[in-house]
């Protein structure tokens, strides 16, 4: 259905996205996780045409998007991370906007609208000023918007960013019906329970390339993870996480410190624990706390970057 081949944007000397690869397939629905300044919402704007890449190619539902773009931007829906929406006016004018600059025709308008608006429930809601929404209800009016034309294509970027928790889960229960029809969707975000919950495959993105991909099954097993030690070193006078650090490379026990923290990953983690405590009292290191973290993907993620997803 979507088929991006080698896609790269520069600016200047910056590289955006570097020889992007990603195939999607008719009715997936496809999430890209990965820092700030990772290209997510690159790659979503180039493929809803609002900037042009460098090179490479993009090929939607067989259509080659240079050669037939007018004929493709009636398949995509596009809910930009920005909220697009029109603060003085209200829901039901800036749905009838949308509808309109979408190609939606003058005959069902009324009746699309009417239908997004009662998937949202925010029918009742319709005659109010945008500018009095709450923060989820512009979002699913935002949301709302890119529906209108009935696309084949969602393209989402972060489009739960700064929504309330109760306004949240039901966006989740939206996003998951669309799913359910067939849609193919394209999401980005920063929300890994997210990701994990809506996604049939996840690509994660790093310094503008591809550096993993697959359900989260595919990713765990490649990876090797089953579980993760989190161990804090107590503070004392001087630092001992440089010692306890060079005695898990003395061991050629793997580990990543984020936050001051050691991650270790571990297939059997009783067992690794108190050996790894043992060391540690031995050497008059002290802990101030363990946990052990089922692989879940911020596991997968930090095991592939070694930082978190906001660094």
């Amino acid at each position: 259905m979507i088929h991006i081949e080698g896609i790269s944007k520069s600016y200047g000397s910056f590289k955006a996205l570097d020889n992007l690869n990603i195939q999607i397939a008719k009715g997936e629905f496809y999430s890209l996780l990965g820092p700030n300044g990772a290209g997510k919402t690159t790659c979503i704007n180039i493929l809803s045409n609002i900037i042009k890449a460098n090179s490479g190619s993009i090929i939607i539902d067989s259509l080659n998007i240079k050669d037939h773009l007018l004929e493709i931007k009636k398949k995509i829906g596009v809910v930009p991370q920005e909220i697009a929406l029109y603060e003085d006016l209200t829901a039901l004018e800036n749905l009838k906007f949308w509808g309109r600059i979408n190609g939606v025709s003058a005959v069902v308008l009324d009746a699309k609208i009417d239908e997004v608006l009662d998937i949202m429930n925010l029918r009742e809601h319709r005659h109010k000023l945008v500018s009095s929404y709450s923060g989820g209800m512009k979002r699913r009016i935002n949301i709302a918007a890119a529906l209108l034309h009935d696309p084949d294509i969602l393209l989402m970027d972060e489009p739960t960013v700064g929504i309330d928790p109760q306004s949240r889960l039901f966006t989740y229960e939206i996003f998951e019906k669309l799913h359910q029809e067939g849609k193919t969707i394209l999401y980005t975000s920063h929300n890994m329970e997210e990701v994990e919950r809506l996604s049939d495959r996840i690509g994660i993105i790093d310094h503008g390339r591809l550096i993993a991909e697959g359900t989260m099954s595919d990713l765990q097993q490649e990876l090797s993870l089953h579980e993760t030690l989190k161990i804090s070193i107590a503070r004392q006078e001087e630092s001992s996480l440089p010692k306890a650090a060079e005695l898990l490379d003395q061991k050629k026990i793997k580990y990543k410190i984020i936050k001051e923290q050691l991650y270790i990953p571990t297939k059997e983690s009783s067992g690794e624990l108190m050996d790894l405590l043992q060391l540690f009292d031995h050497h008059h290191i002290k802990v101030s706390s363990v946990e052990v973290k089922k692989v879940n993907l911020e596991m997968i993620f930090l095991e592939l970057t070694g930082k978190t997803l906001r660094e």
